[in-house]
């Protein structure tokens, strides 16, 4: 008799162990789920923290090439008025030169 309560004792204890093994097992696999699930969030947040910041850096160095080549055809702008300003009277006397010339000719060819 006493071997037989032995045996069921030590059956009793086996479930308990096999009980408490997938116990701790489920609970060891949800942990590993949730440590994975915070690295993968961790690692998504830093992804998308290093795309903003190379989005700020490449905006603002679009940015300041921007000003770089509004400065650039500004000067440019201004030397080509400076070279052209002093020709620009001898161009609208030619002009009118010759506007004179051909309204002239135009009055010739009514008269004629």
């Amino acid at each position: 008799m006493e071997l037989i309560k032995k045996i069921k004792d030590a059956e009793k204890q086996a479930a308990e162990i096999i009980s408490n093994a997938r116990a701790n097992s489920a609970k060891q696999a949800e942990e590993f789920r949730k440590v994975k699930a915070e690295k993968l969030e961790h690692a998504q947040a830093e992804r998308k923290k290093a795309i903003d910041e190379a989005v700020a850096e490449a905006e603002a160095e679009g940015k300041k090439e921007a000003k770089k080549l509004q400065s650039e055809a500004e000067q440019q702008r201004q030397q080509l008025s400076e070279k052209v300003s002093p020709k620009i009277p001898s161009a609208v006397n030619k002009v009118m030169e010759y506007l004179s010339g051909y309204g002239s000719s135009l009055r010739r060819d009514e008269k004629g």
